[in-house]
């Protein structure tokens, strides 16, 4: 679910059998891993890190993503999740005098990146995409030639440290998307139950120790300790988890399945897919690039939903004309990655883009 990339050379990985083996390499499973999330280079200066993050930041399936959208030079094309900008610049490039792009993000290191293109085809919204439909009302939009959704979080996002996504550095314990609104990661691990924080870990990160990892965390703050911070939080998941894929962190899934909670980001992407099919034109294109089974799974039932419009039960009489028919069709097959881009960008491997189109029918 991570999109872009660290330029710099990668961090050895390190293979583990136990979490809760001697306590040197416990710490180094807390520091070194080999996963979509986390591959980036070393530097001991967080701050640093960031800058450099936002300047080597390479976006996933660039060129693919946006051949698929088929461009009009006229048309008016959303972005749903502008990152750092990768997808937009590509699709300003390929637009005339006369069109039009909206962006969303509801980082504000994103809205933030987005000042810097100074062109008056580009408009960029501080929202989560959900509220999609409403945003670009307000607009006076209220059809569109295509849209592009990059779903999941993003390389600065990240690296830089003090927005707590990573078990790569100690720092407080975020995650939020939207820095500006919502409750922390740590907010939440302060008031949660046992059973809801078990559902969240086994629903969110597909974590078959879920209900250990959050009996761990519950016991770690009733005994007064707090969980604030992310090497905390790594700590506990680690010691509670008996066994793990080599060369992934213990923590892999909690810090996945809070982040996912805490952002709504399923929810999000579900309340999304209607109203993309509301917003395209006919022959409008829908590009959505998802990085985790959970996401892609929703992109491809929704495509597939409305494809299949015969509701019909088995062998009732009707012509094949009378038919309902389909208002959004799959273009191919799900794309991904060259082996190109993976070895030049780790962090795309998990990637997945699908691509549907609108058709006339109301």
């Amino acid at each position: 679910m991570t999109k872009g990339v660290n330029s710099a050379p990668n961090k050895a990985s390190l293979s583990l059998k136990k979490a809760s083996s001697k306590h040197k390499t416990l710490q180094d499973a807390l520091t070194l891993e080999k996963h979509p999330l986390e591959v980036s280079s070393v530097n001991s200066n967080p701050n640093s890190e960031a800058e450099a993050s936002i300047n080597s930041h390479v976006t996933v399936l660039l060129d693919e993503a946006v051949h698929a959208l088929a461009i009009k030079p006229n048309g008016i094309y959303v972005d749903g999740t502008f990152g750092r900008g990768g997808h937009s610049k590509k699709i300003l490039a390929q637009l005339g005098a006369a069109g039009r792009l909206i962006a969303f993000d509801r980082d504000l290191s994103a809205i933030e990146a987005g000042k810097a293109i100074d062109d008056p085809r580009f408009s960029m919204v501080h929202s989560h995409f959900a509220a999609m439909q409403k945003k670009l009302a307000e607009m006076g939009v209220t059809q569109v030639d295509g849209i592009l959704l990059d779903i999941g979080i993003s390389s600065p996002q990240i690296d830089e440290a003090s927005r707590g996504f990573s078990f790569r550095y100690d720092a407080p314990l975020d995650m939020r998307m939207d820095q500006s609104s919502g409750k922390t990661a740590a907010e939440f691990l302060a008031i949660t139950t046992e059973q809801q924080l078990s559902e969240v870990i086994k629903n969110y990160g597909e974590e078959r120790f879920a209900k250990p990892i959050a009996r761990a965390i519950i016991t770690e703050r009733n005994d007064g300790r707090a969980i604030t911070t992310t090497g905390q939080l790594a700590k506990v998941v680690a010691g509670a988890v008996t066994r793990f894929e080599p060369g992934q962190n213990p923590a892999t899934r909690t810090f996945q399945a809070l982040r996912i909670f805490i952002n709504q980001e399923l929810e999000e992407l579900s309340l999304t897919m209607p109203q993309c099919l509301a917003l395209l034109a006919p022959q409008g294109r829908l590009a959505v690039i998802s990085f985790h089974s959970l996401e892609d799974r929703i992109v491809k039932q929704f495509i597939r939903d409305q494809e299949n419009r015969d509701n019909l039960p088995a062998n009732f009489p009707v012509r094949a004309s009378e038919l309902p028919q389909p208002k959004l069709v799959a273009v191919g097959k799900a794309i991904k990655p060259s082996a190109a881009e993976v070895k030049r960008n780790p962090r795309s491997r998990s990637a997945v883009l699908r691509v549907a189109e609108r058709t006339s029918v109301l």
